[in-house]
């Protein structure tokens, strides 16, 4: 167990939180704003016990002086005032006097932004590198450290591992959340527990498909990698997307998972990826010379509904097709719908593109729980230890 905001005197205290605050910008205007929201529990309940807030994320990546310009947090600052109704005063600084000034003033239940850490990625990366100086530095404006980031756990950087080292470190109610769900997900699953993993990689999943055999009752998959497992057993697929570098290793996971693995058995073929081709519901065992796989078809969806019924816990990362294009959407919708409408179920969006595809198709909230990151959530399913989590304090044993 690690220790939570509630293990912690907070009144009085400076309290830095390392929030993700990545969010999609286009021409300096925030397109969508669910990780800013996402983020008021944890500065609220800091607040409402007298805390001072000082906040802390990276948006995007710096590499030139106008990264600096387009990334800049003052949008996401002000955006969070008009949520919570509060000034959230900002800082245009990363470090140096202005900044310490800034956080010398602040009074308790004042909130404070620091700006993007990875303006300091232009010296040498030392954000991104987890410089010891400057996360030493970092610590010194604060009293008790809250890693609230789980979209960045998997990174080793200066703003989450590299201040944890020097001051007293707790989850936030929103790590706090990814570790009960993901992590109990990985480690203490409710059975039968099934995943449901899609996506257009193969390589990109081989690591949790590996970890989950040993886990999960059934493993549905989707998606472009599916093509490769199905080339794998010896199918023609036409012209589909397929990794001919890991075939190989898809038969040693068909192999070890022993009837685990579940594959379509139809899919929606058609004559080129866009959504104006020609294209037809075909057997796997049929798939015309040229025409590409681009969705599941009606039979594995209702076969995967089959396989969902009185399961436990239910993991999904990846989806079913090409779901931006309406033909070729079908799949994932009726996947998502199915597990959806489980009852007594704790299921779960691994971020990326599934959370996108829940949400677009109005599924998003009759989930337990959806992932806040992407990469971060696929590495804790690989059963991998993330330094974001490792960094933060472990409760004491009862």
């Amino acid at each position: 167990m690690k220790k939570t905001l509630e293990d912690v005197e907070l009144k009085g205290k400076k309290v830095l939180i390392r929030a993700d605050f990545n969010v999609p910008m286009k021409n300096g205007q925030i397109t969508d704003d669910t990780r800013i929201k996402a983020a008021v529990k944890t500065i609220s309940y800091v607040l409402a016990k007298g805390g001072k807030v000082i906040l802390f994320s990276h948006l995007g990546r710096i590499k030139t002086k106008e990264d600096k310009r387009e990334y800049s947090l003052a949008p996401v600052a002000e955006r969070l005032s008009d949520i919570m109704g509060k000034e959230v005063l900002f800082s245009d600084k990363t470090r140096g006097k202005d900044l310490e000034a800034g956080i010398g003033e602040l009074k308790n239940g004042e909130v404070l932004m620091v700006q993007n850490t990875r303006y300091e990625d232009l010296h040498n990366s030392k954000e991104s590198r987890n410089d010891a100086v400057l996360g030493k530095y970092w610590a010194s404006l604060g009293d008790i450290f809250v890693n609230d980031a789980f979209g960045t756990a998997h990174r080793e950087h200066a703003s989450n591992v590299g201040i944890s080292e020097h001051l007293p470190t707790v989850s936030g109610f929103l790590m706090q959340k990814e570790i009960e769900f993901i992590g109990g997900a990985v480690d203490n699953p409710k059975t039968p527990f099934v995943a449901i993993l899609g996506g257009a990689k193969v390589s990109d999943k081989i690591n949790v498909i590996d970890n989950l055999i040993n886990k999960a009752d059934k493993i549905l998959i989707g998606g472009g990698m599916a093509n490769t497992f199905l080339k794998a057993q010896g199918q023609s697929i036409g012209t589909s997307l397929v990794e001919e570098d890991n075939i190989k290793i898809a038969e040693e996971l068909l192999e070890k998972a022993d009837g685990k693995l579940i594959l379509p058995v139809d899919v929606v073929a058609a004559s080129e990826f866009s959504n104006e081709a020609e294209h037809h519901n075909v057997s796997v065992d049929n798939i015309p010379d040229d025409m590409m796989a681009l969705d599941i078809g009606t039979e594995t969806v209702k076969l995967y509904e089959e396989a969902l019924k009185g399961a436990k816990t239910v993991v999904w990362n990846g989806p079913m097709g090409v779901f931006e294009m309406s033909n070729f959407a079908q799949g994932t919708v009726g996947v998502c719908q199915a597990i959806a409408e489980l009852e007594d179920a704790v299921t779960i969006i691994g971020g990326g593109d599934s959370a996108s595809a829940a949400q677009v198709l109005g599924f998003a909230d009759q989930f337990s729980h959806i992932s806040t990151g992407g990469g971060a959530s696929l590495e804790y399913l690989e059963g991998k230890e993330l330094p974001g989590l490792k960094a933060i304090d472990n409760a004491e044993e009862e």
